[in-house]
């Protein structure tokens, strides 16, 4: 494998929120370092210990829909009203720049339009909880939500998992451990290919 053949690559890594696709992107990090984490621009506030261009590249809602108008993104989402978050193109070529394959943790749909926009360069993982109820449980226990925007999450979650035919592999998490190996497994495969 070369690294010209490689570094044309993208795994996308996707899930409904509460599956468990950032332990598993950071567990793949950690493990290949061949890959480079694709940072999405977010119109959300950082939360915790979160810094800009580290986490997300965060935004005003007016900046967001500027780079909107100049096409600057590969995918962009409206996810919850008023929150958008995107893959900027700029951030997949500064990841090939570097000769590493950028992995991307990104929504259901910005998922599908990555997958339909290079066409046998990407490989998608849905990560998919072991049921509704046990992800509602997840989500309720990160003590962030209220009563409404977890009952929105659980209903997108819901949503989401309806497209999961639409990527090269679901993986189930209901054990960490195993979830990340099959990941790893799956994208060794992928890359070696």
């Amino acid at each position: 494998m070369t690294t010209v053949e490689n570094h044309q690559k993208i795994i996308i890594i996707t899930a409904p929120s509460g599956a468990g696709k950032t332990s598993i992107t950071t567990y793949l990090l950690e493990q290949l370092p061949n890959l480079a984490f694709s940072i999405s621009a977010a119109t959300r506030s950082p939360r915790g210990t979160e810094k800009n261009g580290v986490e997300y590249y965060f935004m005003s809602v007016e900046e967001f829909q500027e780079k909107i108008r100049k096409e600057d993104f590969l995918e962009w989402e409206m996810v919850y009203e008023g929150k958008y978050y995107g893959t900027l193109k700029s951030e997949i070529s500064r990841i090939w720049a570097q000769g590493k394959t950028p992995i991307l943790d990104i929504d259901v749909k910005g998922a599908i339009h990555v997958q339909q926009m290079y066409p046998g360069k990407t490989l998608s993982i849905f990560i998919e909880p072991p049921s509704v109820e046990e992800l509602e449980r997840r989500l309720a226990s990160r003590g962030t939500e209220t009563k409404e925007s977890l009952a929105a999450r659980v209903n997108k979650a819901s949503y989401e998992i309806s497209f999961k035919h639409h990527f090269n592999h679901t993986v189930v998490n209901d054990d960490l451990t195993q979830a990340r190996t099959k990941t790893l497994s799956i994208i060794n495969s992928f890359l070696d290919s």
